[in-house]
């Protein structure tokens, strides 16, 4: 992932149009087109202003890892006519390395929590 799609994904989470990013950055708004699609690099002066804009670091601008995204869900389970809720974590990791990392932590938790 390379950085034009995390300025794309990063105005997408913020809700902001390309026309919008352009304007705070005093740009004309092709020119930030150009940075999404990576036909044209971002000067460097602009890399500060983009990173208070989305409110991130700017490691995280060119950052080629995905993040993760974690999501608590509640489940109804009927089962013999008793209500019991189980509880879930549905964890969506799309880096492979961060993936293995994770997968292992959870088992050595799981392990513990039984202890």
């Amino acid at each position: 992932m390379g950085v034009g799609t995390n300025l794309k994904r990063l105005r997408s989470k913020t809700k902001f149009s390309q026309q919008e990013i352009a304007d705070m950055l005093g740009l004309d708004r092709n020119t930030y087109t150009n940075w999404e699609n990576e036909t044209t690099d971002i000067k460097s002066q602009y890399i500060p202003r983009l990173a208070e804009i989305f409110q991130v670091s700017i490691l995280e601008l060119f950052d080629a890892k995905a993040k993760s995204e974690f999501v608590n869900n509640n489940y109804d389970n009927k089962e013999n006519g008793q209500k019991d809720i189980q509880q879930g974590i549905i964890i969506n990791i799309t880096d492979s390395e961060a993936a293995k990392v994770i997968s292992s932590q959870l088992e050595e938790l799981v392990k513990n929590l039984k202890k």
